[in-house]
């Protein structure tokens, strides 16, 4: 069966030979593979594109019910601090974690799983040139990353997955569409990546979210080194924010499956 980016390309090519062929080399017949150009790169680059691969952003929105996810961890840092802070108001979020950082922090992602939380896959090493690689790589850097998170769970799974940046390239496409892959990405973004002050990203979340969301966190790094301290107390403020307005925060799975 064709993926959807195959088809695009076989769309993209039959239109531009069509337009040529019927008006020749004209405004008309550049513009109309133009639009298809255009549609690729919303597939590629936005996060919540399904033109490509289809791509979950948010739970139904009749539900009183909201996801926390969290990006790049585990961190023996900051990722501590989120669970405290989590288990205070009863809450259960999804973190996408780096397999190599899980592999590293086995006691941390015991930690996640025992206290109900849900892990998905971010791929094995977050590299910046993901985006890059062939589909054979593409697909190593998923089934690692899967297989670090079965030996926590201590079972085999295909959990979850939510590309490095966010960026659906045709090669991780083609490996998305060969093991049939849930991808994750987010309807609110916390933008908590640069910022320092806890109180802005939890006033950002509170000002915006609504129910079915699936917020974008960022527990840990993907360079070696560094860390996100301000996340753990914008959560806590963030939880606080969500119990008054009685929104429940669940695991992404839960939401995407929560009754409207």
């Amino acid at each position: 069966m064709l993926s959807r980016t195959r088809v695009l390309i076989l769309a993209h090519v039959a239109a531009t030979a069509g337009a040529v062929g019927t008006f020749g080399l004209s405004a008309l017949s550049v513009g109309i593979p133009t639009v298809f150009l255009a549609l690729f790169a919303d597939g590629v680059f936005r996060a919540g594109s399904s033109i490509l691969y289809p791509t979950a952003t948010h739970g139904p929105r009749g539900s009183k019910r909201v996801a926390l996810s969290f990006d790049d961890g585990p961190d023996p840092e900051v990722t501590p601090a989120v669970l405290d802070a989590l288990a205070r108001h009863g809450a259960r979020a999804t973190f996408f974690t780096i397999g190599q950082s899980l592999d590293a922090h086995p006691r941390l992602a015991r930690r996640l799983l025992s206290e109900g939380h849900e892990l998905g896959n971010h791929s094995w090493r977050h590299s910046r040139w993901d985006s890059f690689r062939g589909v054979h790589e593409q697909a190593q850097e998923i089934e690692r990353g899967e297989r670090a998170i079965a030996a926590t769970a201590g079972r085999p799974a295909q959990p979850l997955y939510r590309p490095p940046f966010g960026i659906k390239s045709p090669q991780l496409v083609l490996a998305a569409s060969e093991r049939r892959l849930v991808m994750v990405a987010w309807s609110l973004h916390s933008r908590d990546t640069h910022a320092r002050d806890p109180k802005w990203i939890a006033e950002r979340v509170l000002k915006r979210i609504r129910p079915g969301d699936i917020v974008l966190m960022h527990d840990g790094h993907d360079l070696p080194g560094r860390h996100r301290p301000a996340c753990a107390p914008a959560v806590s403020l963030i939880l606080q924010g969500l119990r008054e307005k009685q929104l429940e925060c669940v695991t992404v799975s839960e939401l995407l499956h929560a009754p409207n």
